[in-house]
């Protein structure tokens, strides 16, 4: 029998089929308007990025996909361009073309669900990509034809040239079949070089462990989730609310927070203006400096210098 993982003090997504139905049934009673979605960068950086080979930049092509560049290594977060999740289209494009990206050299993902893992992508990336994946998941990716991955548990490390790799705890589950429910593990990915430190929360419900990873890392910029958190009752446990991804950030003690995971697919109820708005407010509420915050529209890039 394969192995199942957990999350920290035993806390389960133990949903029953009769609370799927209570949420879909809520959702039929909700008038959401999908008209207008989170905006788009007007100017996109594809050659002034594919061209870098000394500073820090990071691109959000839109949910939890970013192109991250460091000292000329070039590396994707969960790459995923699908035009539909399950049933429901991509609602706003990719922040770039999948072409227009350059070849890809490390790629890391930080858990197995289809909205973070899509195959048909990453078998269009340019280059030789390392896979960089979840204790659990090297078995699927031998299974696709992929021979190039290094599976990790939580709070191991590698080195690939001058980068370090961490994975750390997150709070969640994954399943791709009715068969394979947690049989591999999820959480976020820490990148560190030269003084700055990058962490990739992944796909998260607020937990203890932020404190820790923060109090292990001095964290330059967390790219934090603040969507697919409605209904609270349901998605509590997995996904965070635009409030709780701030206390998370406080807890970590990052010095700046990008958000991500809103606005490309509706997983939830929560539409992506709704998330940004709500995040918005919270940080202004915690009285927190405007420029730790760097909300970047879908294919904006930010040269890290800028920090």
């Amino acid at each position: 029998m394969r192995k199942r993982y957990g999350n920290m003090d035993g806390i389960e997504n133990n949903h029953a089929f009769l609370d799927g139905w209570r949420w879909m049934k809520e959702r039929r009673s909700k008038q959401k308007d999908l008209s207008v979605q989170i905006p788009a960068a007007e100017q996109k950086l594809q050659r002034e990025v594919k061209q870098n080979r000394t500073k820090t930049t990071i691109t959000w092509m839109g949910h939890s996909t970013f192109l991250i560049q460091m000292n000329g290594l070039a590396i994707l977060t969960d790459p995923v361009w699908a035009r539909r999740m399950g049933f429901a289209k991509r609602l706003t494009e990719p922040g770039w073309p999948l072409a227009e990206l350059p070849e890809i050299e490390i790629v890391v993902i930080s858990h197995g669900h289809y909205d973070h893992l899509d195959f048909p992508t990453l078998r269009q990336l340019k280059g030789n990509p390392h896979f960089f994946v979840p204790v659990g998941l090297k078995r699927l990716f031998a299974k696709k034809g992929y021979a190039n991955v290094t599976e990790l548990s939580w709070w191991e490390a590698v080195q690939h040239k001058d980068l370090e790799l961490h994975f750390v705890p997150a709070q969640h589950w994954t399943r791709r079949t009715p068969f394979d429910t947690n049989t591999s593990h999820w959480g976020g990915w820490v990148l560190r070089r030269a003084g700055e430190t990058l962490y990739f929360v992944g796909d998260t419900g607020y937990f203890r462990g932020f404190a820790e990873i923060g109090s292990r890392f001095d964290i330059d910029i967390a790219l934090v989730p603040i969507g697919a958190y409605e209904p609270e009752w349901f998605m509590g446990v997995s996904h965070m609310t635009p409030e709780e991804a701030v206390q998370g950030f406080l807890d970590m003690r990052a010095k700046t927070f990008i958000p991500m995971h809103y606005g490309a697919y509706r997983l939830a109820d929560d539409t992506g203006p709704e998330a940004l708005a709500r995040l918005l407010a919270a940080w202004e509420k915690a009285a927190l400096p405007k420029e730790r915050l760097r909300v970047l529209a879908i294919g904006e890039t930010l040269f890290a210098e800028q920090e």
